[in-house]
């Protein structure tokens, strides 16, 4: 009777939260970042001991630094995966705020360990670099200004999120890092695509960006040395592209043979930046393609999963997520094999790097947090007009 009068008595979800989290979880996009951590542990073994010795440490220093950050990564990665999305969105507020300032103070307190650009701070045991923390809670702010902004009577989240993207594109560019710059720019645009910006607009910031990127070739001698290193029909094979160029060719199919490759002596960052010329070098093609294979299957999976969520503030931040991180293992892999200029980006769990490897936990948590399985029917049916 009670119920007859006042409506049905709402339900607590008395679930535990391991078995709902284990029912609800992408598996296979879960398992195929495990993979790619094994791989890269494998990878680190094969590159890193030339560089320790070199710098007086014993063979396998970074191999057992990098599975330390590693077990870091994959923890925050399947704690932030058990998260639900109001939860994942609050902590990413928080996060991005924080990395944020970090960014602001990096020309004061920040250093550039030799290399030109002024992008971590220094702890004396290791280093940070903002920017990486700074990617997963961009990406969550401003899916939820673009959400909030279609709302109705709602804010100019569009606005919102166009000014703080080209604040972080400035900040970023000003260091320089043009290649998170550019990343960040990507993913934002993804996440304003799909959130229904006009095709005039997106040809206009494309129109932006070729102006940005002359302003910047002619201003910056970093920036353009790296675009005449590319578009140069020689490549000098005392270079980095260059010893990248002739392992990633000598390697052949099958590869020369564990622990057999050259090209991480003579490579500084071997373990980092191209550490696909490792792979393609002792390993041959097979591994490269299995790496391409897992990285597209880890995107492909996401975005599937995001077509069927009704929310769009869960679609538009997994979308970003899911772009970012397939675009950036891209980047790295088309630097190596000269598609594109250099940009001194990771390769997501492969690449050597505390960093890298715990900010790409975090985002990996966020994005299978956001894909998990949720009680709805698919948005299809609100098109067709269906009941939910």
């Amino acid at each position: 009777m009670t119920e007859m009068v006042h409506g049905s008595i709402p339900m607590r979800d008395v679930e535990p939260v391991l078995p709902k989290w284990w029912r609800t979880i992408d598996k296979w996009t879960m398992s195929c970042i495990l993979i790619l951590f094994g791989v890269g542990i494998l990878l680190g073994l094969a590159a890193s001991p030339p560089l320790a010795e070199k710098n007086g440490f014993e063979p396998f220093h970074y191999v057992q630094r990098q599975a330390f950050f590693g077990g870091l990564a994959l923890v925050a990665m399947l704690a932030t995966s058990m998260m639900n999305p109001v939860l994942v969105r609050r902590l990413a507020v928080l996060g991005f705020v924080g990395a944020f300032l970090a960014l602001l103070a990096l020309p004061f307190l920040g250093t550039d360990f030799g290399k030109g650009a002024v992008r971590w701070y220094s702890l004396g045991f290791a280093s940070i670099q903002p920017s990486e923390f700074l990617k997963p809670g961009f990406v969550v702010v401003a899916a939820w200004m673009l959400a909030a902004g279609q709302e109705i009577n709602g804010p100019p989240g569009r606005s919102w999120s166009l000014i703080l993207t080209v604040t972080i594109v400035t900040l970023l560019a000003m260091q320089p890092d043009f290649g998170q710059a550019c990343l960040i720019l990507f993913g934002w645009g993804v996440m304003y695509f799909v959130a229904g910006a006009p095709m005039l607009l997106l040809v206009g910031m494309a129109g932006g960006v070729v102006l940005a990127g002359s302003f910047a070739y002619n201003n910056s001698e970093h920036f353009a040395r790296r675009i005449d290193g590319f578009l140069s029909p020689d490549v000098d094979p005392t270079t980095q592209l260059g010893y990248a160029t002739n392992a990633i060719r000598e390697g052949g199919f099958f590869g020369v043979g564990v622990g057999e490759g050259e090209v991480k002596w003579s490579l500084p960052d071997a373990h980092t930046d191209f550490i696909i010329a490792v792979a393609a070098e002792e390993y041959g093609l097979v591994l490269v393609l299995i790496i391409i294979a897992l990285y597209a299957s880890i995107v492909v999976r996401s975005f599937l999963r995001l077509m069927k969520e009704r929310d769009p503030f869960i679609r538009l931040a997994g979308t970003g997520l899911a772009a970012m991180f397939g675009v950036q293992a891209m980047i790295n892999m088309g630097v190596a094999v000269r598609l594109l200029p250099a940009k001194g980006m990771t390769l997501p769990f492969v690449s050597y790097g505390g960093s890298s490897l715990i900010a790409g936990g975090i985002a990996v948590g966020m994005l299978l947090a956001f894909t998990r399985t949720r009680p709805q029917g698919e948005i299809g049916d609100i098109l067709r007009g269906r009941p939910r």
